[in-house]
């Protein structure tokens, strides 16, 4: 399979939280599609080195190897089997915490496929037999400052279809929106 990553332009990714957010995408590729949704605390590299000294050693780096800026995501505890808006209006992320981000894949429809469906009809169930059904991995990250970043991920039909991954600040408006509100 082949693997594409690109900016909406085309551009190299620009910033540290990009860099988080692909490594987090590249991260949960590897583990296979069909995973659980994953929440993660992003924190300040240096920081964390700091405070876990030990970590530094695990991993093989020095403070004078760090990048000024660097994100480091921190892996939470499961999220459960609640709703996940249900579960992201509950956290609340400490000062110390530079951002989250969230791997979780969905399905996506044709934007003409919800007038299709019938009132009666459970929505993810009519979803998820959806003949024009695709299933998408989205990974959102946000910071404090406003910052956002998002990867989508299509899962491939077979082989022979390229697994692009595409970037961009706004791809999953109403995720980047949850995950801001944690860190109110």
């Amino acid at each position: 399979m082949s693997e594409v990553h690109s900016g909406m332009n085309g551009a190299p990714l620009p910033d540290p939280l990009h860099a988080v957010v692909l490594e987090l995408e590249r991260h949960a590729n590897a583990g296979g599609w069909d995973q659980p949704p994953a929440l993660y605390a992003l924190v300040d590299t240096a920081e964390l080195l700091a405070a876990e000294p030990g970590l530094a050693d695990q991993v093989g780096l020095s403070a004078t190897e760090i990048e000024p800026g660097s994100i480091t995501p921190v892996e939470q505890e499961s999220l459960g089997d609640a709703p996940l808006d249900e579960t992201l209006a509950r956290i609340a992320w400490p000062e110390s915490v530079l951002g989250c981000a969230l791997v979780q894949e969905v399905l996506v429809l044709p934007p003409d496929a919800e007038d299709a469906r019938p009132d009666d009809a459970d929505p993810v169930d009519w979803a998820a037999n959806h003949a024009d059904r695709r299933e998408v991995r989205m990974v959102a990250g946000v910071l404090r400052d406003g910052t956002s970043a998002c990867a989508l991920r299509m899962r491939p039909h077979g082989d022979a279809e390229p697994n692009e991954v595409v970037y961009g600040a706004d791809l999953a408006p109403n995720l980047v929106v949850a995950l801001r509100a944690t860190l109110d």
